[in-house]
């Protein structure tokens, strides 16, 4: 069956400006680091990402290494744009990184010039596409000088396969200093993809004023604390959930009945503004405009419409963050965001 984008797909849906940019992302983009691989059911991944798109969600994010097995998620992508989005491929932003393991060797892995062109050409052709839209450093090289680094996505963009360029995991001064260098080479640092979520506030110490006076964007990842932020670990840990599996990401340690007293304090309060905890959690990453968009993952369509149903109650009171940074309090006092 020929898929048809949804008429109406821009009108619910905000976009909010990337930084300085004249690039505008959809407030919730879609993710693809779990479910999109060659293991998963490609007719609900099909699905998801279509629905997406019906609902405004612009802007999907891979890299070179998602699955399992690695690059099999952009395959993966590279299909359903080729069997149903090609018409639409002007209306998407899809970004992809490289920095994470990918192939046996030196010239495998993290920021050398080497490293990235060969990975992004690889995913180009694992797309089926002649660019992408962004283009990341997965992640900050200790060995190799950031220069290296920062030429190499400078020829990315100057060589017409990306559009824009990021970075996802670096430090605060790491980013200054890649933006400077960037800002010296003429193409300018779009965006910053960090970790942040209401468990996990690092951002706060000195990334976000980086970002402001740099005029970067930012796209959080794991807005959901993988699946924490949800009502799945309310009563404990189901026995179909990640951290009850083998992931890396979440485990059973990480479900303390400290951050299952804290997520239940703040389902307490989502279900007052009559949110779910999951668009509670998204209307807080969102608060106050420093975030350019929230980076959602699924498994299944039904979480897609929840999470952008967030866009309904995307204020906060001045009352209600307070309440929030009391829960977020460990027992100790302190802040845990300090």
């Amino acid at each position: 069956m020929v898929y048809l984008a949804s008429e109406d797909r821009y009108e619910g849906m905000k976009y909010n400006r990337t930084g300085k940019s004249g690039l505008k992302l959809p407030v919730i983009s879609l993710g693809l680091w779990h479910n999109f691989g060659r293991i998963n059911n490609a007719e609900n991944g099909r699905n998801m990402i279509t629905r997406a798109f019906d609902l405004g969600i612009t802007h999907f994010d891979l890299a070179n290494n998602y699955g399992p097995p690695p690059g099999s998620a952009e395959q993966f992508f590279g299909q359903v744009i080729a069997g149903d989005l090609k018409p639409y491929r002007d209306e998407m932003i899809i970004s992809t990184k490289a920095g994470y393991y990918m192939w046996p060797g030196p010239y495998g892995e993290w920021g050398s010039r080497k490293y990235l062109i060969s990975s992004l050409d690889q995913s180009l052709k694992r797309m089926g596409l002649e660019y992408v839209d962004i283009f990341y450093s997965h992640r900050f090289d200790p060995e190799t000088p950031l220069e290296e680094t920062m030429m190499a996505l400078d020829h990315i963009v100057r060589s017409g396969k990306a559009l824009y360029v990021g970075v996802s995991n670096y430090n605060a001064e790491q980013t200054a200093e890649a933006s400077r260098i960037l800002k010296e080479l003429g193409t300018p640092l779009l965006i910053h993809q960090p970790k942040y979520s209401l468990l996990d506030r690092w951002v706060e110490n000195g990334l976000q004023d980086v970002l402001d006076e740099n005029g970067i964007g930012s796209i959080a990842f794991c807005p959901l604390a993988q699946g924490m932020l949800t009502n799945k670990y309310l009563n404990g840990i189901p026995e179909d959930s990640r951290a009850a599996g083998t992931s890396v990401f979440l485990n059973k340690e990480q479900i303390t009945p400290e951050a299952i007293r804290k997520v239940r304090a703040l389902n307490q309060m989502a279900v007052a503004r009559g949110q779910s905890l999951a668009q509670f959690a998204l209307a807080w990453v969102l608060r106050g405009g420093r975030v350019t968009s929230a980076l959602i993952g699924a498994s299944r369509v039904s979480q897609i419409e929840e999470n952008v149903a967030a866009l309904s109650n995307l204020e906060f009171t001045h009352d209600e963050l307070e309440r929030i940074d009391s829960i977020l309090q460990p027992a100790g006092g302190q802040e845990g965001h300090k």
